[in-house]
């Protein structure tokens, strides 16, 4: 089951790399069901909240009418950065899978752990299928930006 809705985010993430943003993609999955979806919108919006798990949260909420989250899933291409695992957290979302670790801003482990801090609620997290791909999508990103500054 994880890995279809692991397949959603990689498909929204491929929309973000498409409007030239980081390709990230989130999904907010409730009994098994998909609530929520988004991907990277920074350069899209000029927002530099434009996250997609950001996103994802807001719409989830949105949706369901509350901001506890706490019966739902997020599936996420890249492992959140500070301000989306903080997010996550005051969300109360149960549980996030993430494919890939991101070892320069990841805030559920790599990096940083939120989840660590006694004070705040915690989330069950999951490495997840997939972390190939994304990792592929990222260093595609990445490796055309370079080539465009270069010109």
């Amino acid at each position: 089951m994880k890995e279809k809705f692991m397949l959603r985010a990689l498909e929204n993430a491929k929309i973000a790399y498409q409007n030239g943003d980081v390709p990230v993609g989130a999904v907010v999955v409730r009994d098994g069901e998909i609530i929520a979806e988004a991907y990277n919108e920074r350069e899209l919006t000029g927002r530099a909240t434009a996250h997609a798990e950001m996103l994802a949260i807001e719409r989830a909420s949105e949706k369901l009418g509350r901001w506890r989250l706490s019966d739902c899933e997020m599936y996420v291409t890249l492992e959140p950065c500070s301000m989306c695992a903080g997010a996550i957290l005051n969300a109360r979302i149960g549980k996030v899978c993430f494919a890939l670790r991101d070892l320069r801003s990841g805030a559920l482990g790599s990096i940083l752990d939120l989840n660590a801090y006694p004070l705040l609620y915690k989330v069950a997290t999951e490495e997840g299928p997939f972390a190939d791909e994304s990792h592929e999508l990222l260093s595609s990103f990445f490796k055309e930006r370079r080539a465009k500054k270069e010109k």
